[in-house]
């Protein structure tokens, strides 16, 4: 076997990856949505990833953690199959062994999807042998040591460049067929046209209507109410499962004296209610923007589960997703007069595909890892003592009520601020308590009341700003906390978010000029 450079072998081995990974990819179409082995084992990787690490992720690249995980994958995927197909020899064939070894860990990932079947491996598999085939043939020294053509000859290409040209061009068929592939399965899945054909029901008693002095004049302040372009988005689901009205159904078993199955149809049963709700994610770090306001329509959760007869001892109501997530949260929660919902509409239109499209779970006062399920399937009644959720098992808390805390908007860190009148500004929460008031200080001044923005409810967040005269040049900072109409202040002492939410004062230096 002819011997080829290092850079070469490399070369063939990200080549052997990309037809590999882009065969696999557009297979997949003709499969469930779980034969889509990229997705699959990044999934696998969420889910083997210690907490701690994942919530550095959140914290480091926020909304876009999806994103970096899926490209960090492919590229730890090429680094393994270059250094592989160093190896790669007719006695010893290490990178055929190493795509066979990723062809194994992708059938494992596979088929630990829910709802995957034996059959959506084989896409994996004939991916695997196309991705060997291509490291045996550009490995194999046949490519550059066949007879060049007079045009290439009278080009001046060589032999080696032949083969680089061979090369990239085996890899860009696979980059080609992975997009064709993910484009393709993801417009013959997509449920947007069954999202489109859905009008939401008319509710009979709206949610308050929102006054104009919710929101401080002034001062550049992010809407009460939060369009649905922009609300945050943080959950484990790598690819935005898409699960249509006809195929939903949502079960209620465990300890109840009647397991209850709906179907989408079954809702319209139910009184339909509107109500406006802030959700925060537990990985908000202080000052984060991991918060946002919306107005959800939907159904109580506790008239869905009326009719299943919760046995007196069951504490927790386990939630899972379509894609296998689960949360824990207390029944009293979804149960008391909160009016926790199975939310199918957020600001009037149906819930975007990404924010739990046609169902998901909306609990006021309680972080979304033990609340918020979206895409949501199955509610089974159990026990804190028996069972834990995803997060739970990786050191987070069974019960997170979100905590009093606030953030400052304006100015920005680093702002500079011309001298004369300014006025600074932010939002503050204590979801299911309300918030009484804000205080802000200056550098090491005394604490001042803000100007709170009218309170819609106890669920929403309040805005406020504060009117200050900027007279001595120079960095100055801004700190501020809220007190909660328990009377109840922010606390001072500094917490990470991990196990059940970040504590702390938020401060903001800016220079005065």
């Amino acid at each position: 076997m002819a011997r080829t450079s290092t850079g070469l072998r490399m070369g063939a081995g990200v080549a052997a990856a990309a037809a590999a990974l882009g065969v696999a990819q557009l297979l997949a179409v003709f499969f469930s949505p779980a034969a889509d082995a990229r997705t699959a084992v990044g999934t696998a990787v969420i889910n083997l990833t210690p907490g701690p690490v994942k919530e550095w992720a959140i914290q480091t690249f926020g909304t876009a953690d999806k994103l970096f995980l899926s490209v960090m994958v492919i590229v730890m995927i090429g680094v393994l199959a270059a250094v592989a197909a160093l190896g790669e020899r007719s006695r010893i064939p290490t990178g055929t062994l190493a795509i066979l070894a990723g062809a194994v860990a992708g059938s494992a990932a596979v088929l630990a999807l829910p709802g995957a079947r034996p059959v959506d491996i084989i896409p994996t598999l004939i991916g695997a042998v196309c991705g060997i085939a291509v490291l045996r043939l550009l490995t194999s020294g046949r490519i550059a040591e066949g007879r060049a053509t007079a045009s290439m000859e009278a080009a001046g290409v060589d032999p080696g460049r032949r083969l680089s040209l061979v090369t990239l061009g085996f890899a860009g068929v696979g980059l080609l067929s992975g997009v064709g592939g993910a484009v393709i399965g993801r417009g013959l899945r997509s449920v947007s046209g069954d999202r489109d054909s859905f009008a939401l029901p008319a509710v009979k008693s709206p949610a308050p209507p929102i006054p104009a002095d919710v929101q401080p004049q002034g001062v550049q302040l992010p809407n009460f109410i939060t369009s649905n372009a922009d609300f945050y988005r943080i959950d484990t689901a790598l690819r935005v499962p898409q699960l249509s009205r006809a195929d939903w159904r949502l079960r209620i078993h465990g300890m109840v004296d009647r397991e209850v199955t709906y179907t989408f149809e079954d809702l319209r049963k139910f009184e339909p209610i509107e109500k406006v709700v802030t959700l925060t994610c537990v990985s908000n770090p202080v000052g984060g923007d991991l918060i946002s306001n919306a107005t959800w329509t939907g159904y109580r959760v506790r008239d869905l589960l009326r009719d299943s007869g919760i046995h007196a001892d069951a504490d927790m109501v386990l939630s899972t997703s379509i894609d296998g997530f689960t949360a824990g949260t207390p029944v009293e929660a979804l149960s008391d007069g909160r009016d926790s919902m199975l939310a199918i509409g957020m600001n009037g239109v149906p819930l975007p595909v990404e924010h739990g499209y046609p169902a998901r779970l909306v609990v006021p006062g309680l972080y979304g890892f033990v609340s918020a399920t979206k895409w949501v399937t199955d509610l089974e009644l159990t026990r804190f003592d028996r069972t834990q959720a995803y997060w739970t098992k990786l050191g987070w808390s069974e019960r997170a009520p979100i905590k009093t805390e606030s953030r400052i908007d304006v100015p920005r860190d680093g702002q500079k601020v011309p001298v004369g009148p300014v006025t600074f500004g932010g939002v503050a929460w204590a979801q299911s308590r309300g918030i009484q008031s804000v205080q802000v200080r200056i550098d090491d001044g005394p604490w001042q009341f803000a100007r709170l923005g009218a309170s819609y409810s106890n669920d929403t967040w309040r805005l406020w700003s504060f009117p200050w005269q900027a007279t001595a040049p120079g960095t100055h900072t801004i700190t501020a906390r809220a007190t909660d109409n328990t009377g109840a202040t922010q606390t001072q002492d500094q917490a990470t978010p991990a196990p059940d939410g970040a504590t702390g004062w938020p401060s903001v230096s800016f220079e005065v000029r």
